[in-house]
């Protein structure tokens, strides 16, 4: 096996979803139902999960609060009921059996309190060990505008330039308060040497410090919830969690980011696909009609 293939993912899903509320003080929002093109209906984590294996991935690792882990572990690690299963129709089944084949190569890791993004994701620090992985966000779905998965582009960007990766797509500013952006410069098409990682910036700053050539004048790069990393990001996120340096509360992932930038360097990669934002409650409706009624 390549020295800098990726085989683990790591998927935080222990946020509070308050976006969400007052749903998801009863079911986690990585739970919430998608139908997919299929006509399927699979929780949200299931559909993350399809895409890390898509893309080539051996085990997965989800990260979640305490009292939500049996949850996580009755979908992948338990079968129905005989009842239950005796009603299901032959295809759900196969689905059934199909979970828990699926559970054999997933980890539920605990974040025994709630940080921040950066800090859930240092929670898999042990398990991810001294190996590079694919991180995905948790309230996110995909769909690839190639034959290769949006994971899988990511991963082979990785193998290619043996870096860090993030996955990154187009924004216009009025957006710009809600996502982390990135600047730099344009090695070869869609692959960008960064060159800034800046976490929701306002719209004067992206003006004068986030532009990329040959973008509009209000268009700019952000983050599109897929990142190949080295293990260094914990070394960045451990340095942040000792010194207690944190941006509204919590330990964040972007400011680590950048600092594993000026480290050894972060590779930006445009995304070929779209991803559908399940976090607030109008992007998760709109995630219900496009998601089903992709091609």
């Amino acid at each position: 096996m390549p020295a800098n293939k990726i085989t683990k993912a790591v998927i935080p899903a222990a946020g509070f979803g308050t976006r969400l509320f007052p749903t998801t003080k009863v079911v986690k929002k990585e739970l919430f139902p998608v139908i997919d093109k299929d006509g399927s209906t699979k929780p949200v984590i299931l559909l993350i999960i399809e895409e890390a294996l898509s893309a080539g991935i051996e085990e997965i690792a989800i990260i979640v609060q305490p009292d939500d882990k049996p949850f996580f572990k009755k979908l992948f690690k338990r079968p129905p009921s005989a009842a239950l299963f005796e009603k299901l129709t032959p295809e759900n089944q196969k689905l059934s059996k199909y979970l828990v084949d699926i559970g054999d190569r997933i980890k539920v890791i605990t974040q025994d309190k709630q940080e921040g993004y950066g800090h859930a994701v240092y929670c898999a620090k042990e398990w991810v060990d001294s190996e590079p992985f694919l991180l995905m966000l948790g309230d996110h779905i995909y769909s690839s505008k190639e034959k290769k998965s949006c994971a899988r582009q990511v991963l082979d960007i990785y193998e290619k330039v043996n870096q860090s990766v993030i996955g990154l797509t187009t924004v216009n500013s009025e957006l710009l308060h809600k996502v982390g952006c990135v600047t730099g410069t344009w090695q070869e098409q869609s692959i960008l040497s960064v060159t800034q990682v800046f976490e929701k910036p306002s719209v004067e700053y992206a003006r004068s410090n986030l532009r990329v050539d040959g973008l509009g004048e209000d268009e700019f790069l952000s983050i599109f919830g897929l990142y190949a990393l080295t293990p260094a990001i914990f070394d960045c996120l451990e340095d942040d969690i000792n010194n207690n340096v944190r941006m509204k509360g919590e330990f964040q992932l972007t400011t680590c980011l950048d600092v594993l930038r000026q480290r050894a360097g972060v590779t930006g990669y445009v995304v070929q696909g779209k991803f559908y934002d399940i976090g607030m409650p109008d992007a998760y409706l709109q995630t219900l009609i496009d998601f089903r009624n992709r091609e």
